[in-house]
């Protein structure tokens, strides 16, 4: 677990959280994200959510891509991969070190976990919800 950060995602701001972890795993270090499903997105609700569905709905139809996954943990590494290099090879293996995970896996219920964000006050929106509206 040398080279291994794990993040409680709880109550962190994606963009902010996505950019810390597009950078750490740059650097080679695996990155685990637990919680994904408690990171807010900060803005109105209507404005995020009929911006996903738009982005849903370009994906066509289902024989033909791209499709948007739905998903927390999924929508939470799409964001990420957007901060890296993807399609060259230092990006592709930044991505590949990075787990993400709705709920806390029993392997890393005893291990220290950096928290991510604190309380938020105005206008957001959970990704569990964004999800749920979206399906």
């Amino acid at each position: 677990m040398e080279d291994k950060i794990i993040i409680d995602g709880t109550h962190a701001t994606m963009g902010r959280l996505g950019s810390f972890v597009a950078k750490q795993a740059l650097l080679g270090k695996k990155v685990v994200i637990v919680n994904a499903n408690e990171v807010v997105i900060v803005g109105k609700k209507e404005d995020i959510v009929s911006k996903y569905q738009i982005l849903v709905k370009k994906g066509g139809s289902s024989q033909k891509g791209p499709r948007i996954i739905r998903t927390p943990e999924r929508i939470l590494k799409r964001v990420i991969r957007g901060m890296l290099p993807h399609k060259q090879m230092r990006g592709r293996d930044a991505l590949n070190n990075i787990r993400c995970y709705n709920e806390i896996p029993a392997e890393f219920l005893e291990v220290k976990k950096i928290r991510a964000g604190k309380e938020k006050r105005g206008k957001f929106i959970l990704l569990k919800e964004l999800s749920r509206l979206l399906n």
